[in-house]
């Protein structure tokens, strides 16, 4: 709980909730409906925040209270109900440790995700493919519903790039450690002579965007190219000229949607991940030029950077950040990515502690 406190600063927090109770009991708050919004929905993650370390605080003095009590009277059975709120209690501690981490801008937001295949050939396409079956196993295996915006397949099997989001919450938080390049090692089952095989894939992950965000993109900004949807199945797939790419002039930034129906639903929906990914890119830039203790809000990695090894003669998944091995590759592909995401989280909070001590 110290370190909890540490990190949350709790005392800066309720500073801020007293700013915004000002903003709130203003009488034109909501003539600006947008930043009434924003206000109205940090004031409530705020309060409820402080909320629940403030009561989680209460259960352990209460939990002393009657140590203390129990030890007096000698009262075996105060002490063993004393025993089993302990072990409440730490389950409780550990949950908002981790919690503790996604307490950035973004990271209550969706995640908007971009695998796309590396070198390798048709062994990384296929390699893309399996990893956005492992995040859509991961999402179906916690109820969160995905939303798939792009998908481009290769020409022999696989995904040369896949663009979707998971809708949760702190699903943006709890993903961004997984952005970065992603290495498989294998016997290549398209290799007729069976010889081991290494490949790549990259992984981004942004924040999606809400309707509030303010995200000014002039139209002479944007190129609109449309195309015929590709890949199995649907009625309008290679038949209408549905599929919008939007390209950014100003950064070169290239999206492309083709999953809905028509061509007015997937420019939308492309706008919506090129205005993802313009904050992103703006937010890297600005942390830049910050401070290098100061944590970024939106994550950013080296997306070159090699973070984790799929290795399947040995059944074993290794992350470079953290150290963490397993040797259960094939039920982490199947979607038990928990356990490898907590660890980078334990990770990115090691970090801030210690960046708090300097």
């Amino acid at each position: 709980m110290s370190t909890i406190g540490q990190v949350l600063d709790l005392d800066a927090m309720r500073r801020e909730i007293d700013e915004l109770g000002v903003q709130v009991a203003a009488p034109d708050l909501w003539d600006d409906v947008e930043n009434a919004t924003k206000v109205t929905g940090r004031l409530s993650a705020l309060q409820g925040e402080v909320d629940r370390v403030t009561a989680l605080g209460g259960r352990i003095d209460d939990l002393e209270i009657m140590v203390e009590l129990g030890q007096e009277a000698a009262d075996e059975v105060t002490l063993a109900e004393a025993e089993t709120e302990l072990g409440k209690i730490q389950k409780v501690v550990e949950a908002l440790e981790v919690r503790t981490l996604l307490s950035g801008e973004y990271d209550v937001r969706d995640a908007l995700i971009t695998l796309r295949s590396g070198a390798g050939g048709v062994d990384a396409a296929d390699f893309t493919e399996t990893l956005m079956r492992m995040y859509t196993r991961w999402a179906e295996q916690h109820g969160y519903p995905v939303e798939v915006f792009d998908t481009s397949y290769a020409e022999e099997a696989g995904l040369k790039s896949a663009t979707f989001a998971v809708h949760a919450p702190y699903a943006y938080g709890t993903l961004s450690v997984e952005a970065g390049t992603h290495r498989l090692v294998r016997i290549s089952p398209f290799d007729n002579q069976g010889r081991r095989q290494t490949s790549f894939a990259a992984v981004e992950v942004v924040p999606l965007l809400e309707t509030t965000d303010e995200i000014d993109i002039p139209d002479e900004d944007v190129r609109v190219d449309v195309y015929r949807s590709s890949g199995p199945g649907g009625q309008s797939v290679n038949t209408t000229d549905s599929a919008v790419r939007l390209t950014h002039i100003p950064t070169g930034t290239v999206v492309s949607c083709q999953n809905e129906k028509s061509q007015l639903q997937n420019k939308e929906q492309a706008m919506r991940i090129l205005r993802a990914r313009l904050l992103a890119a703006a937010q890297e830039e600005a942390d830049a030029a910050a401070s290098d203790a100061r944590r970024s809000q939106v994550r950013t990695v080296d997306r070159s950077e090699r973070i984790r090894t799929y290795n399947y003669p040995e059944n074993r998944i290794s992350d470079h950040r953290t150290g963490y091995k397993a040797y259960n590759l094939d039920q982490v592909l199947d979607g038990d990515l928990q356990p490898v995401l907590d660890s980078c989280l334990q990770l990115d909070l090691a970090d801030r502690l210690a960046a708090l001590d300097q």
